[in-house]
């Protein structure tokens, strides 16, 4: 009789792997003039405007690609191999924060400085969240090996 390992999906990697899809996306759009950004553009709905605002970057650096570099390492903090390491519990935890504080502020930009919301960056802003919440239930949950 033989047994197959079970190998489960790691739901916080999925969700790091998502924001990474995102933030390849917009960090791509970003270098590109924006020209092909799909996303309605209207009074409140204008990722254009959020994305080309001066606010797009920090301390010179572009937040997209703030976010890319974000979700890369998280990813490698969540792979299967890396969530064995126990050690690596408090820093998985504290990226999950830092990205959600992040996540805080870039919100209050759209909403107090640049008057518009971009989709692709709530997306990333949702992604985030869930990513702090898969972090902690692996961490803390029942599930945890």
């Amino acid at each position: 009789m033989t047994t197959t390992a079970h190998r489960r999906v790691e739901p916080s990697l999925v969700v790091s792997l998502v924001g990474l899809a995102i933030s390849v996306y917009l960090t791509v759009e970003h270098f590109t003039g924006s020209t092909t950004l799909a996303c309605p553009e209207g009074a409140t709905l204008n990722c254009q405007k959020v994305t080309s605002s001066s606010w797009s970057t920090l301390v010179g650096v572009p937040v997209t690609l703030l976010g890319l570099g974000y979700f890369v390492a998280m990813a490698l903090l969540l792979t299967p191999l890396a969530w064995r390491r126990r050690g690596l519990d408090p820093v998985r935890i504290a990226g999950a924060v830092a990205g959600v504080a992040m996540v805080l502020y870039l919100i209050w930009i759209e909403l107090f400085k640049v008057d518009a919301i971009c989709l692709w960056c709530t997306g990333v802003h949702a992604v985030t969240v869930i990513l702090l919440g898969t972090v902690l239930w692996r961490t803390f949950g029942a599930d945890r090996p």
